[in-house]
């Protein structure tokens, strides 16, 4: 096969990959907005702040139980099935002893809290760390292999009997517990169909077997996610033991409101991405350009709606949450700050691709230092100070991130930074079209509003096209979308 047919299959699987894997992300994306519909409705903001407070935590442990060793599997040029049972073995291994850890510190996790309850609820937690384990290779696996059909069917399917269970366990009454046996259940119903969907069983653990590459990578990738982890929790960790778990819920819903489902919409982007991007890391321009369309891809359709949602917050809470749940501003400035965050995501695929692990970790400790000096000094002024120090944080990194990358590699940022300000734009007039509609409808039925508003989005969106570069980038995304539509059709 030549190199072109080869980059052209390539860009095929890509494009395929990605309208697989997002659209089983929509799912999910529903089922999520769905459970924080329902739960919410069934749920105190004191019962999700109470398991906020373990999750901001013990979360930490989900870094080393994978150890970077996901992504070493995916990015490496060549992997054996010996390596890859080892690879099974270490993540499994990982997760029984994080958990144990998990049920030792318990009692000084209540502590740190001044909640008694804590200690039930953490032990109860440890397990998920065993079942992420055990189906961390399986996950990387359908990764490296391009089966994204299937690995989408693994992650509609484990969040959907989740949420069930939960609202069962909530409607009869189980309080906090319906939020932990959602965990649970999600973790095991992910390992289950991601091991039967994978097709094998990891042999014994075997010596000999070169390891050293992929623990060097993960490594230094735990590193940098333990930074990042760090960073991206501070909130809720003074939110929850400066203002209590009333507090921390509320911020918690804004949360799983917004930033869940958006990271859960990004994070395929490097499931398609990163495999794609390692293959064509010693051709710069074809890498270019394939960040300056990831770019694109991301930021007008992802910063679009983003827009949408910071300029319509109060109708979208409203409708969504209820009365009960006074987070509108809360999610406006989330918006932003996930926004500022999508502009600079391409970066991270650029980091992991071309193995610069050492460089991402420093980077991440400059932005993270950042991050934190931001929200702290937003915690003083409760939990909306909170969140306009998280969305400054990201607001002053993104530029910062891309000239970084380009320091250790040929990416050339400037027509990154244009791209990233036409998409400001776009996403900056549909806030500002939305946000006028809603003060216009405001008293009306939020179930009128926020169509209303989407409408005047989606029509401030349509008049952009006027401006040629804006137009040439979506029709751009829309030549990848419908290729990539066709060509699985086609295949079907």
């Amino acid at each position: 096969m030549s190199v072109d047919s080869e980059r052209r299959g390539l860009g095929r699987s890509a494009a395929r990959g990605g309208m697989v894997v997002l659209g089983g992300q929509g799912v999910r994306i529903l089922v999520q907005v769905a459970s924080v519909v329902v739960l919410s409705r069934l749920l105190t903001p004191r019962d999700y702040g109470l398991v906020a407070m373990v999750l901001a935590v013990v979360a930490v442990a989900e870094i080393f139980r994978d150890f970077g060793l996901s992504t070493a599997a995916i990015q490496a040029k060549a992997l054996t099935r010996a390596q890859q049972s080892n690879l099974w073995w270490l993540n499994a291994g990982l997760g029984l002893a994080l958990a144990l850890l998990a049920v030792a510190a318990a009692p000084l996790i209540a502590a740190l809290y001044d909640e008694p309850a804590l200690t039930a609820l953490t032990m109860a937690m440890a397990g998920m760390f065993v079942l992420n384990g055990m189906a961390a290779q399986y996950r990387a696996d359908l990764t490296r292999r391009l089966l994204f059909t299937r690995l989408a069917a693994a992650e509609v399917a484990a969040p959907l009997l989740a949420l069930a269970t939960a609202t069962y366990a909530a409607a009869n009454g189980a309080g906090y517990w319906a939020l932990v046996v959602q965990q649970v259940v999600q973790s095991a119903v992910a390992l289950t169909f991601a091991g039967l969907l994978a097709g094998w069983l990891p042999g014994r653990p075997r010596r000999g077997v070169e390891m050293a590459g992929f623990l060097r990578f993960g490594w230094s990738l735990a590193g940098t996610q333990l930074i990042n982890y760090a960073a991206n929790h501070i909130d809720s960790v003074l939110i929850g033991t400066r203002l209590g778990a009333h507090e921390l819920g509320t911020y918690n819903r804004a949360w799983q409101l917004l930033m869940t489902p958006l990271g859960q919409l990004r994070a395929p982007t490097t499931t398609v991405a990163l495999p794609v991007l390692s293959r064509i890391r010693d051709d710069p321009a074809l890498t270019q350009l394939f960040v300056q369309r990831g770019q694109v891809a991301l930021g007008y359709s992802l910063g679009a709606g983003l827009g949408l949602v910071a300029g319509a917050a109060a109708p979208v809470c409203a409708l969504l949450l209820g009365p009960a749940w006074d987070v509108a501003g809360i999610v406006a400035l989330l918006a932003c700050a996930g926004l500022f965050q999508t502009l600079a995501y391409v970066g991270y695929w650029v980091y992991l691709a071309h193995g610069l692990t050492t460089e991402l970790r420093h980077y991440t400790l400059v932005a993270s230092a950042l991050k934190v000096v931001c929200v702290v000094a937003g915690v003083q002024y409760g939990v909306t100070g909170v969140a306009v120090g998280y969305a400054t944080a990201h607001l002053l990194e993104w530029p910062l991130s891309l000239w970084w990358i380009s320091r250790r590699t040929q990416l050339r940022v400037g027509p990154l930074y244009l791209g990233a300000a036409r998409i400001l734009l776009v996403a900056g007039t549909v806030a500002a079209s939305a946000y006028a509609t809603a003060q216009a409808l405001d008293g009306q039925h939020p179930g009128v509003t926020v169509p209303v508003c989407v409408m005047a989005g989606a029509a401030a969106y349509a008049l952009l096209l006027v401006v040629p570069p804006i137009r040439r980038d979506v029709m751009s995304l829309v030549v990848t979308v419908r290729g990539a539509l066709t060509r699985k059709l086609s295949r079907d």
